[in-house]
């Protein structure tokens, strides 16, 4: 005669609903803030003989709003020169709301690295397809590394801190 098998079942305790989660959601994106200039046009059209010189400057900011969400802005403001002349002026705000649920120490680098990461081909293209609506010459912002930019912001907040 065949011996049955016995199994034991053990209960498992119940699982952190957290960590069923993605490490991020992104619930929404959205131009929040979006300004083009170009102070001398149309003459500026006409010397228009040279490649502009182009300062661009990147920001990033972030709000807690409620059970792990985050609002986090991505600014891009590009100011051009032709000569001496002020070629144009974008500036953007680029933002989402996301959920984040990853551990305490890994909220912030999500916020300044990898949100960031997400948000800027979307804002490149709005700031392309402006400009090139502007009837200005196309212009495509290269990549940005993030993780060199928060490591700037690590470093200038425990230089600040120690002066303190």
């Amino acid at each position: 005669m065949k011996k049955e098998k016995e199994t034991k079942t053990e209960e498992q305790p119940a699982a952190n609903p957290q960590q069923n989660l993605p490490a991020l959601i992104v619930h929404t994106q959205y131009i929040k803030d979006l300004s083009l200039e170009i102070p001398l046009a149309p003459e500026i059209f006409r010397g228009i003989n040279q490649a502009p010189n182009i300062h661009v400057d990147i920001s990033i900011s972030n709000k807690k709003l409620d059970d792990g969400n985050f609002n986090v802005d991505l600014k891009v403001k590009l100011d051009a020169n032709l000569g001496e002349k002020k070629f144009f002026i974008i500036e953007l705000t680029y933002a989402a709301v996301a959920a984040v649920n990853v551990p305490a120490e890994h909220v912030e680098p999500v916020l300044y690295i990898e949100l960031p990461r997400l948000l800027f081909p979307y804002a490149r293209s709005i700031i392309s397809n402006s400009l090139a609506e502007a009837g200005l010459p196309p212009m495509m912002l290269s990549p940005i590394d993030f993780v060199a930019l928060y490591q700037a912001k690590k470093a200038k907040e425990a230089e600040m801190a120690a002066e303190k």
